[in-house]
């Protein structure tokens, strides 16, 4: 499963069936502003296209996975989400399973589980509270 493929039975609940799903996912990364400039927001068969111009590549992979760890949501396409500044950070994505807790994965990645809160904090919209992470949920990982 790569950065753009998402599990469509798990996710976040922001839409029903008399809602636009791209009116909800927009709201939903605007509400956090990750920085995304002229943000717009398509869904169709389960795949969100995500276009704008983001600040930086944390702020790139974050509104892509805001987008993905939304249920129905099956793939992100952001061909045209255009990144202002190069990339220039290693990141591993994870999808979260069952029994994982940020602690084991910061010991996993990162060599030591007291580095947790990196982890938290790369994903701070992505990840609401540190203790509330589900199974197939997507997250990235900042690299040393």
């Amino acid at each position: 499963m790569g950065l753009f493929d998402f599990a469509a039975d798990l996710g976040k609940k922001l839409f029903g069936d008399d809602d636009d799903p791209a009116e909800k996912i927009q709201e939903h990364i605007q509400d956090d502003n990750p920085g995304v400039d002229n943000l717009k927001i398509e869904v169709e068969d389960g795949i969100a296209k995500v276009s704008g111009k983001a600040k930086d590549q944390s702020i790139f992979e974050k509104a892509v996975l805001m987008a993905g760890n939304v249920f129905g949501i099956t793939e992100v396409k952001a061909d045209e989400l255009e990144l202002e500044e190069p990339a220039t950070v290693k990141v591993e994505y994870y999808v979260i399973k069952k029994g994982d807790t940020l602690w084991a994965i910061a010991t996993k990645f990162l060599g030591n589980g007291t580095r947790h809160p990196e982890i938290f904090e790369a994903n701070r919209e992505v990840i609401k509270d540190p203790d509330l992470i589900y199974p197939g949920q997507k997250i990235r990982i900042p690299l040393d």
